[in-house]
């Protein structure tokens, strides 16, 4: 298991973005991660005041981040000057609703790559039931933040 530090190290998201915990587990072409749902998250007040639930679209960031993560871990560079960015997103599902309290695990898949994108597919669960499913594509990208 890898612990908080060495995800900031592969992937530019901080606090309060930051939609992934744990790397339980990795190879080339899977990770899987886990992401405790606060209870006290801000975005409860006003997401489904009093029967909070937790946003669709933060549950398919955690996938994606997930995925920058693999797409990190696989890159052959090591140019810290390259980060991931979201640049396809199709045949989301949401199957249940996640949360406040809730630990999801997140694993994604490679699919292929194409010169600097690559083409991965995601599923989120709690407690062993799929809520999300999606398939993305990230492209590397130069970083804005570069000193170039």
């Amino acid at each position: 298991m890898l612990p908080l530090e060495e995800i900031k190290k592969r992937i530019p998201h901080r606090p309060p973005f930051l939609w992934v915990d744990r790397i339980l587990s990795s190879s080339e072409t899977t990770i899987e991660t886990e992401k405790d749902i606060p209870k006290d998250h801000e975005v409860f007040q006003g997401h489904y005041p009093g029967n909070p639930i937790t946003p669709g679209v933060l549950l398919c960031e955690a996938i994606f981040q997930s995925g920058a993560l693999l797409m990190a871990q696989n890159t052959t560079t090591q140019s810290t000057d390259l980060v991931p960015v979201l640049t396809r997103i199709t045949n989301a599902k949401f199957k249940r609703s996640v949360f406040p309290g809730d630990t999801t695990h997140i694993k994604v898949k490679l699919l292929e790559v194409i010169a600097s994108v690559s083409f991965l597919k995601g599923t989120l669960k709690v407690n062993g039931k799929t809520a999300v499913q999606v398939e993305f594509a990230c492209a590397m990208t130069k970083s804005t933040s570069s000193s170039e």
